[in-house]
């Protein structure tokens, strides 16, 4: 048996949307059960994400600082956006982010993960690539506000991740599953065997 996760949809028989938000929704679908029955489930309807893990040429990765409200903490994680034009390219995203939180460019992208967030709760898609041979981007710097203007920048040994990952100290899902991803990728066929950037992405399909 491969073990891989496959397309499937339940019928839905009624569905409202309660809430809706300047990029997200909420919305309630009634599902029918394998038994028969039909179940309630209400969730967060997303545009999806991308995220940068972004290394040097001294194995450090550039990491932000940010206030996230909902859990009351600053965060350390990786350069991240949302999808915000239906069907974008996602490493069109992915360079756009870099440039605006980080001010930085890459010669090198490939793909390290796709991930949902929260699966139970959320249809949010996270593509998390892989950028090196890292620079300084050209001309001014991006206006940022609200949370970002608080923003934190720095660049931190790859090593000093994995052990606050594993201490939890670390909490960010881009950030965690992309420290553990490229260990994991290093460690087996290398990173040479990650996708490419511009690899399909099945949960967010986009344009060339």
């Amino acid at each position: 048996m491969k073990v891989q996760d496959t397309p499937e949809e339940w019928q839905v028989v009624a569905t409202t949307t309660p809430f809706t938000g300047n990029k997200t929704s909420v919305r309630t679908d009634d599902v029918v059960m394998p038994d028969g029955s039909v179940a309630r489930r209400d969730y967060q309807v997303h545009p999806g994400s991308v995220a940068v893990l972004a290394l040097d040429d001294q194995d450090r990765v550039l990491v932000l600082r940010q206030y996230r409200h909902p859990v009351r903490q600053k965060l350390w994680e990786i350069p991240a956006g949302l999808l915000d034009v239906p069907g974008e390219n996602p490493l069109h995203a992915a360079q756009r982010e870099l440039y605006e939180e980080a001010h930085a460019k890459a010669g090198e992208w490939r793909v390290l993960a796709d991930v949902y967030t929260t699966p139970g709760g959320c249809d949010e898609a996270v593509r998390i690539f892989l950028a090196g041979d890292l620079a300084d981007a050209e001309g001014d710097r991006y206006a940022v506000s609200e949370e970002e203007a608080d923003m934190e920048l720095a660049r931190v040994p790859l090593d000093e991740l994995v052990r606050g990952v594993l201490a939890g100290e670390l909490h960010n899902t881009c950030l965690v599953v992309g420290v553990l991803s490229l260990v994991a990728a290093r460690a087996g066929d290398g990173v040479e065997a990650l996708r490419p950037a511009d690899a399909p992405w099945p949960a967010r399909p986009f344009e060339a």
